[in-house]
């Protein structure tokens, strides 16, 4: 019986994993270049039960009763890497990918160390100096590596193809680095909308993705399909909170009753 609540214990702690999965994805829903994330479950490994001081068949036969399991795990997060729609903008700097693929951003963080990271969100937008930059103001990477610097950003005429090749008044400048990884299991999300690799766990490759100038990849999240989804998940919660309570009763009524005779 105290198995029965840890089992349904379980259940509660897998569903709560799950919710809080959906709840994040719609918090998201409006999120440019977000991909939802979808939560997976497993049972734990069944064990075999016996009868234990059974006499019935002789005194030294074990009699199985069967494979047994002690519920739900929580199984692993992954990214649904599904292609979102296009908004168009018209905006000079907001780049969206159609096909597999990310632009390469330098961040830096506290104590000034850079780390290069992996996003889909292209609303970027320029500085001062010309650097094209995140809204957070982390460096967009082009060739070999190197921060984005567009002369004249601010007046000249800025174009770029779907290579992802900048040219300014015609004059090529730089071109967007973008790649691509062949295990998105090994995507960590970092924040901030980007992602960075397992060290170890994932090889960049080649990008597919071309580069629409003037869009905006927009969250894959289904606002409907999500719903449907944290309904199932509150009619499960409810389920094992009953059954949490039932045993519960069950306890009581054996520890205070009959435990009385």
């Amino acid at each position: 019986m105290v198995r029965g609540l840890y089992t349904a214990w379980t259940g509660l702690r897998n569903e709560e994993k799950r919710m809080d999965v959906i709840t994040n994805n719609m918090a998201n829903a409006n999120t440019t270049g977000f991909k939802k994330v979808e939560a997976t479950s497993q049972s734990f490994d069944s064990q075999l039960a016996v009868k234990i001081n059974d006499r019935i068949e002789g005194p030294d036969l074990i009699r199985s009763v069967g494979d047994v399991t002690l519920g739900v795990k929580i199984g692993e997060t992954y990214y649904d890497m599904s292609q979102g729609s296009f908004r168009q903008t018209e905006d000079l700097y907001n780049f969206a990918l159609s096909g597999k693929g990310f632009f390469t951003i330098s961040t830096t963080d506290k104590s000034g160390t850079q780390h290069i990271r992996y996003t889909r969100d292209g609303d970027f937008t320029v500085t001062k100096d010309g650097f094209l930059v995140t809204k957070d103001g982390d460096m967009v990477l082009g060739d070999g590596g190197n921060p984005i610097q567009i002369p004249g950003a601010d007046t000249a005429k800025v174009s770029v193809n779907i290579l992802g090749e900048i040219y300014v008044d015609d004059t090529y400048i730089s071109t967007l680095q973008i790649v691509d990884f062949d295990n998105y299991e090994a995507l960590s999300s970092y924040g901030e909308n980007m992602y960075e690799p397992v060290e170890g766990a994932t090889n960049i490759i080649d990008a597919e993705a071309t580069v629409n100038q003037g869009y905006l990849e927009m969250s894959n999240v289904n606002m409907v399909t999500e719903m449907v989804d944290m309904i199932a998940v509150t009619r499960a919660y409810e389920t094992n909170q009953k059954m949490v309570q039932s045993l519960d009763k069950i306890l009581d009524k054996a520890v205070n009753d009959i435990g009385r005779i």
